[in-house]
């Protein structure tokens, strides 16, 4: 089977490279090609010459996708992006465009174990994890389609990233080495719904990046009933883990929070989530809740939203209403997918 160049790191492409008996500066050739440039074959690689490219081609494959479908909104210019893979498997990805730049949210699996009500990447299930280049490749295959320069990257697509753990950080070692992309580790925000054993890992790496937790729930009772998850790392062991992640590393993590109306958004929730988050280094962003055609939570009102905040930050919790980008596309991850694979 061949290789994917694009998973290779750095130092792992200089022994195979050596190995072939090609000199140490084609390492730097290829490496540039691959994760600057960001070429899709050997063809492109137009300062090495045909009878090497021959030879890395019977050795090394890239990990592409292409373009199934692609949506523009006409309100912020979001694009939401319909990848397919060879094996004809699809995931998403999404481009917003801030004061700041390009950020681009991926995915990290095809399908999600994790199995939570209120989002429509459970919808089908597991598949299979992505390799290294298949989610680099959502990066490049984006930034090269829109000729822009994506410099924020946020693991909040369909899937858990820290259940396709080793193949996320090699990827984030990648899209951050200096000979590559270069993106900045501070530039990314990996979102999780509470894999506690990889907390505690990832914050021991002390990487830099911003750590999302998925909580939706101030108890175990609602969390339960939306994220399957809870039953196996309950509210306290995840809590704990994050306070472990925000004193280990000294980065602030975001909480996520579905606003669901009747089910989260109480003035009690709020009371009790404000008590549970206490002494955390954290911020909380709502989300209202997305429209699903397979479940029947309602958005919060903007009323009961405002009222949520208020409350938290009278117990000192900061929180925000996050942003809606591309509403017109339907941009949240999971939906665009569901829609083709229901065909």
């Amino acid at each position: 089977m061949l290789k994917d160049i694009r998973s290779l790191s750095y130092d792992e492409l200089s022994d195979e490279i050596l190995s072939l008996g090609f000199p140490k500066f084609r390492v730097n050739q290829i490496f540039s090609w691959v994760h600057e440039k960001c070429v899709s074959s050997f063809d492109e690689m137009t300062n090495i010459s045909k009878d090497m490219r021959v030879k890395l081609a019977e050795i090394f494959t890239f990990d592409n996708c292409k373009i199934n479908t692609k949506l523009v909104s006409n309100i912020d210019d979001t694009v939401k992006y319909l990848f397919e893979f060879p094996d004809g498997e699809y995931v998403e990805s999404v481009v917003m465009k801030y004061k700041y730049g390009y950020s681009i949210c991926i995915s990290t699996q095809v399908g999600c174990k994790m199995g939570c009500t209120f989002c429509a990447s459970a919808i089908g299930g597991f598949v299979r994890q992505l390799s290294v280049g298949e989610m680099l490749t959502e990066v490049y295959t984006a930034q090269k389609d829109l000729n822009i320069k994506i410099n924020h990257m946020v693991l909040m697509g369909t899937g858990e990233p820290l259940d396709n753990y080793d193949n996320v950080l090699k990827m984030l070692e990648l899209i951050t080495d200096e000979k590559g992309q270069n993106m900045s580790m501070r530039h990314i925000s990996l979102s999780t719904c509470g894999v506690v054993p990889k907390i505690y890992d990832l914050a021991d790496k002390k990487l830099g990046l911003t750590l999302s937790v998925s909580l939706h729930a101030p108890n175990n009772e609602i969390r339960s009933k939306s994220m399957p998850i809870n039953h196996k790392y309950d509210i306290d062991e995840l809590l704990k883990a994050c306070r472990y992640y925000s004193d280990t590393t000294n980065r602030r993590i975001s909480f996520e929070y579905a606003m669901i109306k009747g089910f989260n958004d109480s003035d009690e929730c709020a009371f009790e989530l404000a008590k549970k988050l206490k002494g955390i280094l954290c911020h909380v962003n709502l989300i209202p809740v997305n429209n699903v055609r397979e479940t029947e939570y309602i958005k919060s009102s903007v009323e009961r939203q405002k009222k949520f905040i208020d409350i938290l930050a009278s117990r000192g919790v900061t929180a925000t209403v996050r942003r809606t980008l591309g509403s017109d596309i339907n941009a949240s991850c999971g939906q665009l997918r569901a829609s083709k694979k229901n065909k």
